[in-house]
Protein backbone atom coordinates (compact mmCIF):
# COMPACT_ATOMS: atom_id res chain seq x y z
CA UNK A 1 0.00 0.00 0.00
CA UNK A 2 1.33 3.42 -1.32
CA UNK A 3 1.21 6.43 1.42
CA UNK A 4 -1.08 8.21 -0.88
CA UNK A 5 -3.62 5.42 -0.47
CA UNK A 6 -3.34 4.97 3.25
CA UNK A 7 -5.93 7.13 5.43
CA UNK A 8 -6.35 7.71 8.91
CA UNK A 9 -8.17 5.46 11.84
CA UNK A 10 -11.00 8.81 12.12
CA UNK A 11 -12.34 7.92 8.55
CA UNK A 12 -12.80 4.08 8.51
CA UNK A 13 -16.96 3.28 8.56
CA UNK A 14 -18.43 1.40 11.55
CA UNK A 15 -17.73 -2.71 10.20
CA UNK A 16 -14.68 -2.15 8.35
CA UNK A 17 -11.49 -3.78 9.21
CA UNK A 18 -8.05 -2.36 8.48
CA UNK A 19 -4.26 -3.22 9.10
CA UNK A 20 -2.04 -0.32 10.84
CA UNK A 21 0.59 0.66 8.48
CA UNK A 22 2.16 3.91 11.12
CA UNK A 23 1.27 6.79 13.26
CA UNK A 24 1.53 10.81 12.58
CA UNK A 25 1.05 11.45 16.80
CA UNK A 26 3.53 12.92 19.06
CA UNK A 27 6.29 10.49 20.47
CA UNK A 28 3.68 10.54 24.00
CA UNK A 29 0.37 9.69 21.92
CA UNK A 30 2.26 7.43 19.77
CA UNK A 31 4.34 4.99 22.70
CA UNK A 32 0.78 4.77 24.34
CA UNK A 33 -1.17 3.61 21.60
CA UNK A 34 1.86 1.14 21.10
CA UNK A 35 1.99 -0.32 24.31
CA UNK A 36 -2.03 -0.86 24.18
CA UNK A 37 -1.53 -3.28 21.40
CA UNK A 38 -2.00 -1.32 18.09
CA UNK A 39 1.08 -1.39 16.43
CA UNK A 40 2.47 -1.17 12.99
CA UNK A 41 0.96 -4.23 10.92
CA UNK A 42 -1.83 -5.34 13.71
CA UNK A 43 -5.49 -6.01 11.93
CA UNK A 44 -8.43 -4.25 13.57
CA UNK A 45 -12.04 -3.51 13.18
CA UNK A 46 -14.36 -0.63 14.12
CA UNK A 47 -17.04 -1.86 16.58
CA UNK A 48 -18.38 1.12 17.14
CA UNK A 49 -19.13 5.30 17.73
CA UNK A 50 -19.60 7.55 20.40
CA UNK A 51 -23.18 9.64 19.97
CA UNK A 52 -21.67 12.39 19.11
CA UNK A 53 -18.71 10.59 16.42
CA UNK A 54 -15.68 10.86 20.00
CA UNK A 55 -14.36 7.93 20.53
CA UNK A 56 -14.28 5.52 18.53
CA UNK A 57 -13.65 2.20 19.33
CA UNK A 58 -12.02 -0.39 17.65
CA UNK A 59 -10.95 -4.34 18.46
CA UNK A 60 -7.63 -4.79 18.57
CA UNK A 61 -5.94 -8.13 19.33
CA UNK A 62 -9.08 -9.69 20.97
CA UNK A 63 -10.17 -6.53 23.21
CA UNK A 64 -11.94 -3.37 22.58
CA UNK A 65 -10.05 0.12 22.52
CA UNK A 66 -11.52 3.30 22.77
CA UNK A 67 -9.31 6.38 21.14
CA UNK A 68 -10.24 9.61 20.56
CA UNK A 69 -11.11 10.94 17.34
CA UNK A 70 -7.77 13.23 17.80
CA UNK A 71 -5.71 10.27 18.32
CA UNK A 72 -7.63 8.30 15.00
CA UNK A 73 -7.01 10.44 13.05
CA UNK A 74 -3.19 10.30 13.77
CA UNK A 75 -3.16 6.67 13.10
CA UNK A 76 -2.61 5.83 9.25
CA UNK A 77 -4.29 2.86 8.14
CA UNK A 78 -5.37 0.65 5.29
CA UNK A 79 -8.71 -1.28 4.64
CA UNK A 80 -8.88 -4.76 4.07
Amino acid sequence: MTAEASESLSTIPLGQKGRVLGFTLPPEQRQRLLEMGLTVGTQFEVVRFAPMGDPIEVKVRGYHLSLRKNEAAGVLVERI
